[in-house]
């Protein structure tokens, strides 16, 4: 049916899924940096991580993948020149892309985190700090587990839309699932079928995630008697 291109496909789905996970990790940190400067007493860093939620959040993903694989490139070369150095250096795709989606999704969850730290009243945390606990303490016992439930569906929604947003990659060359689709279908002439199994892959993916975010969100709302209208 996929004419022998099948185990080409899931090697790229595993590229994708990579790219992906990784992105995942570098949103979530910058997502938690963000927030925590957006909540900063700092205006330096309330207006830093303004400008970038800002600009990263009015710029369409594609512009910024090629803006940074291409830009970003002529930019270290450039450097390099000036350093004395004369082999022209090429960018990993596989790392432009985790890299520059990771920076993308982190204005989003700088968001979501901001949302999330002020959804946990301060009276717990100072309650924590009476009861001998050290700020460390409190972070990891109070605030993080209520911050996180507030967290997790708008956690959810994103890495939906980043796991869909990976197929961007193909357009710096990197061999994923998309670019690996797109060459058997037109190796085949039979884009029908190559781009009907990479949207079954990715409702896979969305699939198997939908699973494990509910069984987490369970997980955090142990002891939460759900609110009905």
């Amino acid at each position: 049916m996929l004419h022998g291109y099948g185990t080409s496909l899931l090697e790229g789905a595993w590229i994708t899924l990579s790219v992906a996970l990784l992105s995942l990790l570098i949103a979530v940190l910058l997502g938690l940096v963000g927030a925590i400067a957006k909540l900063s007493r700092s205006r330096f860093l309330r207006t830093s991580a303004q400008v970038y939620t800002t600009a990263i959040r009015g710029v369409p993903d594609l512009v910024l993948m090629l803006l940074i694989f291409f830009g970003g490139q002529v930019a270290v070369n450039d450097i390099a020149e000036r350093l004395g150095h004369t082999e022209y250096i090429d960018i990993n795709p596989f790392v432009a892309g985790v890299l520059t989606i990771g920076f993308i999704f982190g204005a989003y969850l700088t968001e979501t985190f901001r949302g999330a730290f002020l959804a946990v009243p301060p009276g717990q945390r100072e309650a924590g700090i009476a009861f001998g606990m050290s700020p460390a303490q409190v972070l990891v016992r109070i605030t993080w587990p209520q911050m996180m439930r507030h967290a997790l569906p708008a956690l959810f929604n994103n890495w939906l839309v980043l796991i869909k947003s990976t197929a961007i990659v193909s357009v710096i060359g990197l061999s994923d699932m998309m670019n690996r689709a797109g060459l058997a279908a037109g190796a085949t002439r039979e884009p029908f079928v190559f781009y009907g199994a990479v949207a079954v892959i990715y409702l896979a993916f969305t699939s198997v995630s939908e699973f494990l975010f509910n069984r987490a969100q369970q997980r955090l709302s142990i002891g939460v008697k759900a609110s009905r209208l």
